[in-house]
């Protein structure tokens, strides 16, 4: 089972696109506001990610980084 955290804000329509494309094709995530929680901004950094979104895509053996809303890696990841 691949865990999916998505690093968001509220200003940001890829976010929300991102977030509406994975509840559509039935991906569960976990949201993570950089603008709601300081710590949430410093893993973003630490990722080395200048914006959002920013997703991980994690599973026993690996774990995936993609910068912004690339839906057609997204889709290759999760296998949508």
């Amino acid at each position: 089972m691949k865990k999916v955290i998505i690093y968001s804000q509220e200003t940001c329509p890829p976010c929300h696109a991102e977030k509406q494309w994975l509840k559509e094709n039935g991906i569960e995530f976990e949201e993570k506001d950089i603008r709601k929680n300081d710590q949430y901004l410093q893993e973003l950094i630490e990722l080395g990610a200048a914006a959002t979104p920013a997703t991980i895509i994690k599973d026993e053996d690996r774990e995936e980084i993609i910068m912004g809303f690339d839906q057609a890696k997204l889709a290759e990841i999760l296998g949508i």
